[in-house]
Order: structure tokens, then sequence, then C-alpha cells
């Protein structure tokens, strides 16, 4: 079983293309947004609608309320719970989240989960005492740890004291949970026509009713609606309590958003494994055309 992952900062591209390669080949798509699993954040996540998937079949769109808190976990479990039933031969993984798209296709360090007894017991202790005990069961992590970071220097006991293993062996054996091979695909643009198309999405989204669709979830959910820290909702919610101003609401948005596509530059660019592809200076026919090819031969 095979499939590819198509990634790239927002704004660039992504959804068009990975429409016409799921048309090609009969594949389903999977979301790997953080944002968009989220239900009611359609305008501002920029959520492909029942039109656009032109009959092609989406998951991992609409899962929790925002009220909810989502992890990598989850969705690693969720997504390869699909691939195992999935009936479509193909499948393309597409987004932007960096930690779920390895999640998938890397895996995850098979850590226990919490133990609120062992927790609580090492949580009294102070920490250089914590430290000391690191140093003893797991001395490879005592160098990597902070002294001072004592959740993390408790995790790491923690883990120790439940599996006798070391958290720092632990902590890179990663757990795949599917027999799918990837082909990993990366879209950029000039930085300067990516940020176009960002701030003129921003726009679009306004024009949309984002704004009202912002506040429909904040009359719903309260402050709570806060804690995920999405961008464009953060900034509106904002606005809506007085702190700022229409316009500088909007170049917020631009602004966050901007900054969030350098950061996801810089997470693919740091994976090597990425075929990466100038939407600024090869066409959409072209690059459909060698991905298809490159798949073909996976």
């Amino acid at each position: 079983m095979k499939g590819i992952v198509i990634v790239g900062p927002t704004g660039v591209g992504k959804t068009e293309l990975s429409i016409k390669i799921a048309k090609a080949l009969n594949a389903a798509v999977i979301s790997a947004d953080s944002a968009q699993v989220y239900t009611g954040m359609d305008i501002g996540t920029a959520k492909i609608n029942k039109e656009e998937m032109k009959g092609i079949t989406h998951y991992m769109i609409d899962i929790v309320e925002p009220t909810k808190k989502y992890s990598v976990g989850d969705y690693q479990r969720k997504v390869n719970g699909i691939l195992k039933d999935i009936e479509e031969k193909n499948v393309l993984l597409v987004g932007g989240t960096g930690l779920y798209i390895d999640s998938v296709i890397r895996g995850l360090s098979d850590l226990p989960e919490s133990d609120l007894v062992i927790r609580e017991k090492l949580m009294a202790e102070d920490v250089d005492t914590l430290f000391q005990i690191l140093n003893e069961v797991d001395p490879e992590s005592a160098e990597s740890i902070h002294k001072n970071n004592k959740r993390r220097v408790e995790r790491a006991i923690e883990v120790y004291y439940q599996t006798g293993e070391k958290f720092s062996i632990l902590s890179k054996r990663n757990v795949k949970g599917n027999d799918f091979k990837f082909l990993k695909v990366a879209l950029e643009r000039d930085r300067s026509s990516l940020y176009e198309r960002i701030n003129l999405r921003v726009d679009l989204m306004m024009e949309k009713g984002f704004l009202e669709e912002v506040k429909i979830l904040y009359d719903k959910y309260g402050d709570i609606l806060k804690k995920i820290n999405i961008i464009g909702y953060s900034e509106i919610i904002s606005y809506l309590n007085g702190e700022i101003n229409l316009e500088e609401t909007k170049d917020l948005i631009k602004k966050n958003s901007r900054n969030y596509a350098k950061r996801q530059f810089t997470w693919f660019k740091n994976d090597q494994e990425y075929k990466w592809y100038d939407l600024d200076k090869m066409n959409e026919d072209e690059i459909f055309k060698d991905i298809l090819e490159r798949f073909n031969t996976l």
C-alpha cells in the first residue's frame, strides 16, 4: 500500500493539486491540518467544501468541537484506523501540520500514559532530589534535560518506573502503526508571491463572513475558544472584546499567517526526503505529471 504526502505553507495551493492527483489515482484525501479537525471553524481554516471536493472522499475534517483537546496522538490513532479500513487503494495525506504528518509517516514514541500515583510522589520531591534520581536511572536523559525543567525530569523518571526502560531510549523508538509507503512532496512559492496570496486570502475570508463565524462560535463557547489559539480566531476574539480595531485585526491576522508560513517552511525544509516543487517556476500540469511518474515507481 502506498500514498502521497503533500505539504507546504498555508496558502501555497495544496488543495487544488491534491484534488487533481486524487482523481487521477482514485485516492482518498486525509487532511493533516490541526485546525480543520474542529467543527464550525470553516472560513478561517480555509476548510474545503463539498463542491470543491469534487466527489473525492475526505477524512479528518470536522472531528471534534473547538472546546475539546485534540492531540497528535489522537490524530495518529484515528488516521491509522482509517488507513486500515480504507477501501481506496491509494491515499493522499495533505496539510501543513508537521507533527500530524510525521506521526503517520514516521510514527510516535511508544511512551505509556502518565501514572497519577507515581507523578504525585515525584511532584512532592525537590528539583535536586529528582535530578539525582534521573542521573542514577537514566544518565543520558540527565544530559539532555535541564535540571530546572522539573516536569520533563519527572516524566523521564516516571517512564522508567513504569517500564523499567530508559526514557532516552523509549522516546526515540517510534511506532508507525500503518503499512503505507509514502512519496513525500512539498510545494512552495516565492516568498513575496506567497505573502501576497496570504494577504488576499485573509481579505477574501473577511468578505465571506469570517467575522460572523467567529462571533457565532464565541457566543456559543465563550473564552474557552481562545485556548486552542488558532490564527484568525484569536485575533478576531480580541476585536470582539474591544482590544483592537478591525483594520488592526486584519493586519494582525495577515502578519501572523505569514509568520506561520515561515515556520512551516523551516519544519519541512529540515526533512531532506521531500521533493520540492515551486509553483512560481513550474505550472501545475508539469508538477502533476512528475508526481504521478514518481508515484508509479514508488
